[in-house]
């Protein structure tokens, strides 16, 4: 079992900036692939971004690409969610999410376990 929980959410104007942080507990998860996924009110659970095991390999939702930086630190068992030039449109709840699989997946299904959430707010 893994425990997984985000921080860094908040209240941001539009192109400000915002980190999150995932810290991981119960097992280590430096062999997971780790993601983050977005969900705003009315919609479905998107995919924002991946990270491979060793941190080497990248994967990200066109939408956020070039504004989004993930990155991983297994020694602190934490991933990171670094968010440049935010928009309004960025709005939502962001979750973090690990994955046993070795595959960057963009599918939701695929995680096997999921944070809380951390709400981030975007105004004009």
């Amino acid at each position: 079992q893994v425990q997984l929980v985000e921080s860094g959410g908040g209240l941001v104007q539009a192109g400000g900036s915002l980190r999150l942080s995932c810290a991981a507990s119960g097992r280590t998860v430096s062999n997971y692939v780790m993601g983050w996924f977005r969900q705003a009110p009315g919609k479905e659970r998107e995919f924002v971004a991946a990270i491979s095991w060793s941190g080497g390999s990248t994967r990200y939702a066109v939408t956020v690409k070039g504004r989004f930086t993930i990155s991983r630190d297994n020694a602190k068992n934490t991933v990171y969610l670094q968010m440049d030039s935010l928009k309004p449109e960025d709005t939502a709840v962001y979750y973090c999410a690990a994955d046993r699989t070795v595959v960057l997946t963009t599918r939701r299904v695929d995680y096997d376990y999921w944070g809380q959430g951390t709400q981030v707010t975007v105004s004009s």
